[in-house]
């Protein structure tokens, strides 16, 4: 016997609508889920104790107080001078006596003046005097008497060796040189040249200071050049 089945009775025509119906449902739920709150008192309650213990621990803020300086010591006690008051009435024993002298205002009185003395000027070095030290025949004559005396010497010619040696003396009071020193060399070989070229150089017309022949101080360049 055949079983006969209306279109309407048959499920799986519906099973679309079904498969609609239950993802919504589905959907709903997990929202659903998701906006769900659980409020608990337990979390209220460690929150306060929490809270609690914070304001437990705040640590007071201590100040303290600056150290003052001692105070000052007392002013010592000022000792005030004794004065004795003496009556206008009461007699006193001193007595000022003036003496004359015996001078009569219109006697001349002598004063003595005492001359300067004048430092001895024989053992002094004077750098500059009244009259200045001259070689015989001025500065052209002195340079000209260098250069025909000089020699340059072997050892500075075969090193190319050149400059200007700078020499210091004395003219004595008689116009000898002494006391020939190299102020500024260039080499040994040229120093010891112009120091011998000097020593030899005749006598110079001597420095005078009011009138007197003195020892100057005199500074004299000699330069070495190779031609």
């Amino acid at each position: 016997m055949e079983v006969k089945k209306s279109q309407k009775a048959d499920l799986e025509n519906k099973r679309s609508l079904f498969l609609q119906i239950g993802l919504v449902l589905t959907l709903a739920m997990v929202f659903l889920a998701f906006e769900w709150r659980v409020e608990t008192s337990e979390a209220n309650v460690l929150d306060t104790v929490q809270e609690l213990q914070v304001d437990d621990e705040i640590i007071p803020v201590t100040t303290t107080e600056p150290i003052k300086p001692p105070p000052p010591p007392p002013p010592a006690p000022r000792i005030a001078d004794v004065i004795d008051i003496v009556d206008n009435d009461e007699e006193i024993d001193e007595v000022l006596e003036i003496v004359d002298s015996g001078t009569d205002m219109d006697e001349e009185v002598d004063i003595q003046v005492k001359e300067d003395i004048e430092d001895d000027d024989e053992e002094k070095i004077f750098v500059i005097a009244e009259n200045m030290p001259e070689f015989p025949g001025g500065d052209a004559a002195l340079f000209s008497w260098i250069s025909n005396n000089i020699k340059y010497p072997v050892i500075a010619q075969e090193n190319g060796i050149t400059g200007r040696v700078y020499l210091n003396f004395v003219v004595n009071k008689q116009g000898g040189i002494e006391n020939v020193k190299v102020t500024r060399g260039v080499d040994p070989s040229l120093d010891k040249e112009a120091i011998r070229v000097i020593n030899k150089m005749p006598k110079w017309i001597p420095g005078k200071q009011r009138g007197k022949p003195v020892n100057v101080s005199f500074s004299v360049p000699i330069n070495f050049q190779l031609q």
